[in-house]
């Protein structure tokens, strides 16, 4: 609760968005199509350094209804075709590219640095009408039902209070409302632990096509990501089960090269590499809130649930929900609502997209899931609906969600009744 006197500001706002990464940045750009007046408070000062680096092609539709694409074309952003899971010795690899996928139109995606590309979103936002303030913390915030909300907000001086009809917590992992109302939930024993910095001087392919590949490098108790930022700088991390690195008393870097070390093909293209900057860490990262909207809030992006960065899923389920979070708060604010119908089915459609990425997630860390991935020969269409998801085809109807039944349940019978060899990981 804030503890100081506040002024207030001198007039309301239709919707106050907390946070101007990926999902409040997209939200407030959509509000202020809508004719809405909005406003963003951000902690910090972009551009900043983020992770979740790697887009999904289904991101392509939304920037192209945003009018975004002249301004990513023109950061150089990498370009993405694919992704590659890849064995810790190279011998095997599993190759999946976006534009040969039976239920996906969308060819390509890119990589980014997230420092440049948020900037671009949220001054989007800002040249859209959006009244951005950054390097504001919020310190409080309350909710009348029938009335709307306040939020406490300061920057350095005294406490601004500013008014709303609707709360959109966009906040990411700081979970602002759902921390608030002891919401948040993680999703049983999956606690994991991430280590992840950027090199340079690391070898790419020549061909093209291949040289944006996000590599995803599977170990029996790991996982390294390899997204490659530009020709001379990779976004390289690893993820590891909490209890594994509390096994042993090694620091975060200690860790992280150990475990390359029991990589080879990574080992070797890092061998002349550089850190740009220190490692970082993040831990206990995958959690959802039990509620997405209530009268006057709604949250979206990692303040609704954060999810496991293995398939890539953060930057297009952040910008999914702020699009259809802000067109429902703005259907809400027409009709002179707190809560309405569209809010109720905004809140179940991101409840299963969550469930959807966390399935593909939880069947990664067995190893039935990898004797597939690594074996699979086409056969019904599976690897296509894997592709499918992979993309961010979340809407592809019955054809995708009937063979991803069918590849699970593969999988569930592999763990018992081998249908394919069992691989050696490591």
């Amino acid at each position: 609760m804030a503890t100081t006197e506040s002024s207030p500001s001198s007039e309301p706002y239709d919707a106050i968005i907390v946070g101007g990464g990926p999902a409040g940045a997209t939200a407030a750009w959509f509000l202020a199509k809508a004719g809405k007046r909005a406003l963003v408070i951000e902690k910090e000062t972009f551009p900043r350094f983020h992770i979740g680096e790697s887009l999904l092609p289904y991101n392509l539709p939304l920037f192209e209804e945003m009018g975004l694409m002249p301004a990513l074309r023109g950061a150089g952003f990498m370009e993405k075709y694919g992704a590659q899971f890849v064995l810790p010795d190279g011998s095997q690899r599993a190759e999946i590219e976006f534009g040969k996928g039976r239920f996906t139109d969308q060819p390509m995606s890119y990589q980014v640095e997230r420092s440049k590309f948020d900037d671009i979103l949220l001054r989007h936002a800002e040249a859209a009408g959006v009244e951005v303030r950054e390097g504001m913390s919020v310190k409080d915030f309350q909710i009348e039902e029938g009335t709307g909300v306040t939020v406490t907000a300061q920057n350095g001086g005294p406490p601004e209070d500013f008014r709303a009809k609707f709360l959109i917590d966009a906040s990411g992992t700081a979970n602002l409302t759902g921390n608030r109302e002891g919401l948040k939930e993680g999703y049983g024993n999956h606690r994991k632990f991430a280590i992840y910095g950027h090199f340079t001087g690391i070898p790419l392919p020549e061909d093209s096509r291949k040289r944006g590949d996000i590599l995803i490098y599977r170990l029996k108790d790991a996982w390294f990501w390899f997204i490659p930022l530009s020709d001379d700088k990779v976004s390289l991390g690893m993820v590891v089960d909490r209890s594994v690195l509390q096994s042993r008393d090694l620091t975060p870097e200690e860790r992280f090269g150990e475990t390359v070390a029991r990589c080879p093909e990574l080992r070797d293209r890092l061998a002349r590499a550089e850190r740009v900057g220190p490692l970082r860490t993040i831990a206990d990262f995958t959690y959802h809130n039990r509620r997405f909207v209530s009268p006057h809030l709604v949250r979206i992006g990692d303040a609704a649930g954060f999810l496991d960065p293995i398939f890539s899923s953060g930057v297009f389920l952040a910008m999914q929900t702020g699009k259809s979070g802000a067109v429902e708060v703005a259907a809400a604010i027409d009709q002179n609502l707190a809560i309405t119908p569209g809010l109720r089915r905004y809140e179940k459609r991101t409840r299963r997209y969550l469930r959807t990425y966390f399935e593909m997630i939880e069947n990664f860390y067995r190893q039935p899931f990898i004797d597939f991935l690594f074996q699979t020969d086409g056969k019904w269409g599976m690897p296509d609906a894997v592709v499918a998801i992979l993309a961010g085809q979340l809407d592809g109807g019955w054809s995708v969600r009937w063979r991803l039944r069918l590849f699970f349940l593969l999988v569930k019978l592999q763990a018992r009744f081998p249908v394919v060899e069992r691989l050696r990981i490591d």
